[in-house]
């Protein structure tokens, strides 16, 4: 089976995609996104009822990808370490790239549609790791002053305190930085995108000009993600994102790969680290440790 998904008449749960904070589960790119879970206020509700409703989601999906920020608030990742482990399970993946946040959701979002796609949860998980290569996340700043995610030259750092001046940043997949300027540009993908742009507290067209030297196939706008001023340093700024839409070329992308098997939880993995159970592939010289117990071998249920 393709991207169209399970056969017809069979009846199959997605593997869950859960967020951190609502602002960060966009709205669905086609008819067969799957909706998001949004894990929201973690850390602000009691142990018992956050382990009451993650245990509910696993027993209801099979398996769980939560997928955040490197913004993300500590007490809210403390909590999902916790909760995970309270649980004793391998069937909840936590996973935070170094995107920032409009990145994440765009990911997070990429996950969802694939989701509804005939791949087991260990690949689909694998997967963000993949797709991560192919978004390109950036930022216009109106200051580079607490900018410490993507270096800065110690002459942005002066530019920065100018008055009305601007830096056009890329923080993935490789770090730019420029001062904006009419002619001015970053190096954008060699593939047809399209653009999610959020808005903070900076009025600049430059995007706009961007995505068209980019040549994308439109500009879409979303609100800026809560974390977004966190990882970026300043609240005056436009976030943006290119980034692959269209299903087919995402399910083309992951079922390129080479898949494995992972010698300890038994999931179909691409990659050679387990996003469940954090197991990394042995070398080629070593025997591969002992299957965990039957459990690990679990699917999403069909």
């Amino acid at each position: 089976m393709g991207p169209a998904g399970v056969k017809s008449g069979e009846l199959r749960v997605p593997t869950a995609i859960a967020v951190t904070s609502a602002d960060t589960a966009l709205p669905a790119q086609d008819e067969r996104t799957v909706p998001a879970v949004v894990l929201e206020g973690l850390d602000r509700k009691p142990l018992e009822q956050a382990l009451a409703e993650l245990h509910t989601l696993t027993e209801q999906h099979g398996y769980l990808v939560v997928v955040c920020s490197q913004a993300t608030p500590e007490p809210v990742v403390r909590r999902l370490h916790t909760l995970r482990s309270l649980l004793e399970s391998d069937r909840i993946a936590l996973f935070r790239p170094g995107l920032p946040p409009l990145g994440i959701a765009v990911l997070a979002r990429q996950l969802r549609q694939l989701a509804s796609c005939d791949l087991g949860p260990g690949v689909l998980a694998s997967a963000g790791r993949l797709l991560t290569h192919y978004i390109h996340a950036g930022a216009v700043l109106g200051s580079v002053a607490r900018l410490d995610r993507v270096p800065v030259g110690l002459k942005a750092h002066a530019r920065s305190w100018v008055p009305g001046s601007q830096f056009a940043v890329l923080a993935h997949p490789d770090p730019q930085l420029v001062k904006v300027a009419p002619d001015v540009t970053l190096k954008g993908p060699e593939f047809s995108t399209w653009m999610l742009v959020a808005k903070g507290q900076l009025q600049s067209d430059w995007v706009a000009g961007l995505g068209t030297r980019w040549g994308v196939h439109g500009l879409r706008e979303t609100p800026l993600p809560a974390e977004s001023p966190v990882w970026w340093g300043t609240g005056r700024m436009v976030e943006f994102c290119g980034y692959l839409a269209d299903l087919s070329v995402l399910y083309q992308l992951v079922t390129s790969v080479r898949q494995t098997s992972c010698h300890w939880c038994g999931l179909d993995v691409i990659g050679d680290r387990c996003v469940f159970c954090s197991a990394t592939a042995p070398p080629a010289h070593e025997p591969a440790a002992p299957r965990a117990l039957e459990r690990g071998r679990q699917r999403t249920p069909a």
